[in-house]
């Protein structure tokens, strides 16, 4: 039998209690050192193993010492089941992880929230009729972890179509107006089951009625919300999907899920405000703004002469230069183009040319997309400069490359009141010397919005898929 070693506010505190709570404690630590390791590409895979470790931790001594209100352990089936099916997770997520693409990385976090918060209102479902009746803090943690959670479910799994395609957007002005009554529908429906003094299973068909609201919200809200602004939106679902995970730690009175749910729920949302201010747009405008469009007022009145340059006049300009700025985006990405990039700087850096990266908070299709990639071909982390850094040195700089990206120079941004991303701080390749943009044609970004900067007398056009423009300009720099 368990030892007592003492009691606390009328629990027994034995020698399984204690390992259990000193082991969350060991494994909320390690999730704050993972976190601080992330913050550097050097160290964010040690940051990601000390993380899973303490992760690890918590659900060994979980099976180990956990006992109900009976003192009862997990039962011998249970724990083999547990066992079976975080060990087929495992395998599924190694296989996926080693297998998926760069390019299909931000539908593969969404699909990490979409689990999350999937596994968050299964628990608030199957937990709220164990409640018991009056028990305000039990059922308003019960209640937030099922309708956050459905809403970060339906959403992300909304997000995923988006980001690959499958689902396009519905930008429409009655959707804001659809989205605010469902909103204030569901909110009432939970104040109802929170406030009720009826028994928990009494109230269960209303349960399922809230469940459906929040998923229906959950995918409205997603729907009208532009390309431009999915790397926000992921950012916030993920936010949604940590908030959850500790309304269900709260549920279970798990430390670790708790401290881990506030770290990550914390982290999302202190991104995502961010990147809102990155795009100089409240978090409101960014959910009911519906960003983006095909207007093509931006092109009015503007000299639509496309001027190309050769790869030899290309490569000459950037050999000669003193210091050079690649901008990365999306197209990059798709292109699978970063290794090669990366040997364009190493190449001009042994010329004596100066080359840097500008990231844009927004480029790609999530956050850190972009840095992701270049640290993945090994370039510097100190060659990434951020946006403000970048746009100091833009008047030194000889050479402007943009591969792949679009909205995120686009000069509307600052000259265009009419267009929707007018005051979005921008990387201000105009203030520069040379302009040479890579793209496969004249098509708009994400965003669907006209960029004058491809018709501006400082650019030149180098066409084609990124990847073979780069091989064949590495090329013609070998050769000078």
């Amino acid at each position: 039998m368990d030892k007592v070693l003492g009691t606390l506010n009328g629990i027994d505190f034995t020698i399984g209690l204690t390992i259990l709570e000193l082991s969350y404690l060991i494994a909320a630590l390690l999730f704050v050192y993972g976190l601080k390791l992330l913050s550097h590409p050097i160290t964010a895979r040690r940051g990601n193993l000390w993380a899973a470790i303490g992760m690890g931790l918590a659900m060994i001594t979980t099976l180990l010492f956990h006992k109900n209100s009976n003192g009862e352990g997990i039962a011998l089936m249970n724990v083999w089941i547990i066992i079976l099916f975080v060990g087929l997770g495992s395998v599924i997520g190694w296989i996926v992880a080693r297998k998926v693409k760069m390019t299909a990385m931000p539908q593969l976090v969404s699909l990490y929230n979409a689990s999350g918060g999937a596994a968050s209102m299964l628990v608030a479902l199957l937990e709220y009729p164990n409640a018991v009746a009056g028990d305000v803090a039990s059922i308003l943690v019960t209640i937030l972890g099922l309708v956050i959670g459905a809403v970060a479910f339906s959403g992300s799994v909304i997000a995923y179509g988006k980001l690959d395609g499958k689902v396009g957007d519905i930008m429409k002005p009655f959707m804001t107006y659809l989205n605010l009554f469902l909103l204030i529908i569901t909110i009432a429906l939970s104040v109802y089951l929170i406030a009720s003094s009826r028994p928990p299973t009494e109230l269960v068909w209303l349960l399922y009625i809230l469940t459906a609201l929040a998923l229906i919200y959950g995918i409205m809200f997603v729907m009208p919300i532009g390309g431009a602004d999915m790397p926000v939106v992921i950012s916030l679902l993920n936010a949604l999907t940590g908030v959850a995970a500790a309304m269900a730690g709260f549920i279970y009175n798990n430390q670790a899920m708790i401290l881990g749910g506030i770290l990550v729920g914390a982290a999302g949302m202190i991104l995502t405000i961010l990147m809102c201010n990155a795009m100089n747009r409240s978090l409101l405008n960014v959910i009911v703004g519906s960003f983006g469009g095909s207007s093509g007022e931006g092109v009015a009145g503007v000299d639509q002469t496309v001027r190309e340059i050769l790869l030899s006049d290309a490569a000459v300009l950037l050999s000669y230069s003193q210091k050079v700025y690649i901008v990365p985006g999306y197209g990059l990405a798709v292109a699978q183009a970063q290794h090669l990039c990366h040997e364009l700087d190493v190449l001009l850096a042994n010329k004596g040319v100066e080359v840097k990266y500008a990231i844009h908070p927004v480029a790609g299709r999530m956050p850190g997309h972009m840095n992701v990639l270049l640290a993945e071909a090994d370039v510097p982390y100190e060659k990434l400069m951020e946006m403000d850094d970048a746009n100091e040195e833009m008047p030194n700089t000889d050479v402007v490359i943009v591969v792949g990206a679009n909205d995120v120079v686009n000069p509307a941004a600052e000259d265009d009141p009419g267009s929707p991303i007018y005051g979005m701080p921008i990387i201000k390749v105009l203030d520069s010397k040379n302009i040479i943009v890579m793209k496969r044609s004249m098509a708009t970004g994400y965003a669907a919005i006209p960029n004058n900067l491809f018709y501006h007398p400082k650019n030149r056009m180098l066409f084609g898929d990124a990847k073979a423009t780069l091989q064949k300009l590495v090329a013609e720099i070998k050769n000078l």
